[in-house]
Parts: structure tokens; sequence; C-alpha cells
């Protein structure tokens, strides 16, 4: 982040120092001087000294903020990822994704600002420390999965969850249309395919060429599509009991979850109603 800070001096031909020096003891008379003024302006912010990551944010985001919270060019933390030696598993397969866990890191270190390599190094660290150990490592292999695919589901459940209290039940759906070899066709795995971070998925964004696509590919997408937190993880590995297939929020608060398609319909077409009603009129 730059700042147009003003100039520490600044040459004006003012008044006020011809009269600054009239009263220091110099004799001006009858013509204007330049006169050398102090101008502080507003003090600096203080640069922050911790940078918080919520749960749900993507790799671009993640790299944007710690960019921002470092005072750096944008695009250099990205930049910086070659140097950075993320401890990432196996089937990441170099990408981070998913690995930089949601959480508070300090941008000091020893009395100095940390580098971009440092902070991201810190939040994969942080990940492998949380994702490694029991519950999570013995709750992905309780449901025949490896970890890396706990993570992604986790971070479908952090996408499509409205409330916490819904994480367990879109886990449920998620294994429940696996498990049935059904496409998971959620929205959320399209949106990060077209690099967007909500949005109405129409007919044409179900038929994009992308292995996020979970309309046209089936099982789960090849890396998480965020960073998801603590409680997304712990509906990763503990889902809801249920025969649940489908899912749509109707309104805030009310996201109904049936195995009967026919029941489903009606409630997406109740969401869109209520969707066409609380958007603004073309005139407005």
């Amino acid at each position: 982040m730059y700042l147009n800070t003003p100039s520490r001096s600044t040459i004006r031909l003012t008044r006020r120092g011809r009269i600054a020096l009239i009263a220091a003891g110099a004799v001006v008379a009858g013509t204007a001087v330049a006169v050398p003024l102090l101008i502080t302006g507003e003090e600096e912010p203080a640069l922050p000294t911790s940078l918080v990551i919520p749960p749900g944010r993507r790799a671009g985001q993640v790299y944007a903020a710690v960019d921002k919270a470092l005072a750096l060019p944008p695009g250099s933390t990205r930049k910086s990822l070659g140097k950075a030696n993320l401890k990432l598993p196996n089937e990441a397969d170099g990408n981070p994704e998913g690995y930089f866990f949601p959480a508070t890191y300090s941008l000091e270190r020893d009395g100095t600002r940390v580098t971009p390599e440092t902070l991201l190094a810190d939040m994969v660290a942080k990940a492998d420390q949380k994702f490694s150990r029991a519950p999570i490592a013995a709750g992905a292999q309780r449901n025949a999965m490896n970890v890396y695919q706990a993570v992604t589901i986790a971070s479908i459940i952090q996408a499509e969850a409205t409330t916490k209290a819904d994480m367990a039940k879109v886990a449920r759906v998620v294994f429940n249309r696996l498990e049935r070899g059904m496409p998971l066709q959620l929205d959320s795995t399209v949106n990060y395919a077209l690099k967007r971070s909500s949005g109405r998925t129409s007919q044409a964004d179900t038929r994009i060429d992308s292995p996020y696509n979970s309309y046209q590919r089936m099982g789960l997408p090849p890396t998480p599509i965020a960073n998801p937190g603590e409680e997304a993880m712990r509906a990763a590995v503990n889902p809801a009991s249920g025969d649940w297939l489908y899912f749509v929020t109707v309104k805030p608060g009310d996201t109904r979850f049936t195995a009967d398609y026919a029941e489903h319909q009606r409630n997406v077409a109740e969401s869109n109603a209520r969707r066409s009603k609380a958007a603004p009129s073309p005139s407005s």
C-alpha cells in the first residue's frame, strides 16, 4: 500500500512567514519572502501488528490481505510463493489452497516485520498442526477418506453453509451424493472456477469446461475451493445423520434439506420468488 504523505518541507510565499521573520529579528520591507514552513499534516497511521484471516477466504484473497498488511505492492505475496518453502501434503501438488489456516497472525517477530514467506509458512504450519492430529485425522480415516479430501469437503461446507448449525447437514448431503454416484452440483465450485465469490449459477455456467464444475464432473473438485475454519473441518469428519440429497436457502436462517426432489423444487421456487421480490426494479 502506498501512502501519499505531505512533503516535510514546503516553500510558500505567505504573509504569515513574513511576520514570523520580523518577529525573529529580520528586517523585511515591501516584498514577499520565500519562507520554509514545516507542514506535518496528520500523523501516519501505525502499522498493524497482526493479520486476521477469516474462515472461507481463498488463497488469492489471502495474498491480497498479506500485501495490504505488510504495505507491499499488489502481487508481491503471490510472487513470494516459490521462496516460502511451504510444507504441503503430497496430494496438494504445490497448491496451498485450503492450507492457509484461518487465524490471527503476528506481523512482527523479534522486533522486525515478518516477510510474506514467513507469514504464509506460519499459516500452512498452523493448518498442518490442526489437520494432522485427532480428531480431524482420525475422523477422516473413519469416513474412509484422507485428510486432503476432508479439507476439500470442509472448504465446500464453508462456502455453502449459511450458518454453523447447517454445516454438518451440508456435509451429509455431500457424502450422500458421493456415495450414490451423483454429481455434487454445487454453485460454490462453479463460482470458484469462474473466479467469483458469489452469484446465481446460470445454465451456461453449468456447462463450463473446468475440473471444478461439479455439475459436469463426478466426485470432489481437484483441490479445496477455500481455506476452511475449524467448525467446517469438524463438520466434514462428523456429518449429521440424514438422507438429504438437496438443500436450498429460502431466506436468511432458513436452509431446507430434503431427500425428495419434488419438495426441493418447491423450495427452490419459493427461494427464487423471495429473491425476485426483494430485487430492486429496473426503474428504481
